[in-house]
């Protein structure tokens, strides 16, 4: 499940024991990323924290295309899948799927578009980032200050939550896998990785 030993669910007490229950509760199942907070679950109560107020301040379909956007350029397949399903229900899957290739042009507009990008650039080098592409989001499609530091918040905090399981090793859970079976194929970056070493 994981590249650390975790507690099994079986042997869960204390803190650990509450944070598995409410992950099995929000779920219906107990998630391989929530194993791997077990040896700190403190933490995981305040990323729930930290993730609900960074979304509260965005409609639902921003925070999804921001953090979606944020998942596919950091090639988390679960967040992939797990947002881009969400956004598929609001946009459909052919949109997703473009969205992820880099033809957002051509299924959102301007202003979207424009906020995809400026995920992107924060999860691939948020330190590469100009004033000018700031302010380009401020002037030319209307964004306030306020709305360009959520989108920033947004993109940001999923790094943190991707490296962590990326880096332990976290595998994918079934259920989420056979959730959408064309975004899976497509989205899925373990089979894009075995496709390459096979050429």
């Amino acid at each position: 499940m994981s590249f650390i030993n975790t507690i099994p669910e079986h042997q869960a007490t204390g803190a650990v024991h509450e944070m598995y229950q409410r992950q099995k509760e929000h779920w219906g199942y107990l998630p391989n990323y929530a194993a791997v907070f077990c040896h700190r679950p403190e933490l995981m109560a305040r990323w729930g924290r930290l993730l609900a107020e960074v979304k509260r301040p965005l409609d639902e379909f921003r925070y999804e295309l921001v953090t979606f956007a944020a998942a596919r350029c950091l090639q988390n397949t679960a967040c992939s899948i797990a947002h881009g399903g969400k956004l598929a229900e609001m946009i459909g899957t052919d949109a997703v799927i473009a969205i992820a290739e880099g033809g957002e042009d051509s299924v959102l507009p301007p202003t979207d578009c424009a906020i995809v990008r400026f995920a992107r650039e924060v999860a691939r080098d948020a330190g590469a980032i100009t004033a000018a592409q700031v302010n380009d989001l401020r002037e030319k499609h209307g964004l306030d200050e306020a709305t360009i530091f959520d989108i920033a918040a947004v993109a940001a905090a999923r790094c943190f939550f991707t490296k962590v399981l990326d880096a332990l090793g976290t595998e994918l859970d079934p259920g989420l896998l056979a959730s959408n079976a064309m975004l899976t194929q497509r989205l899925d970056w373990r089979e894009r990785s075995s496709n390459d070493n096979r050429r």
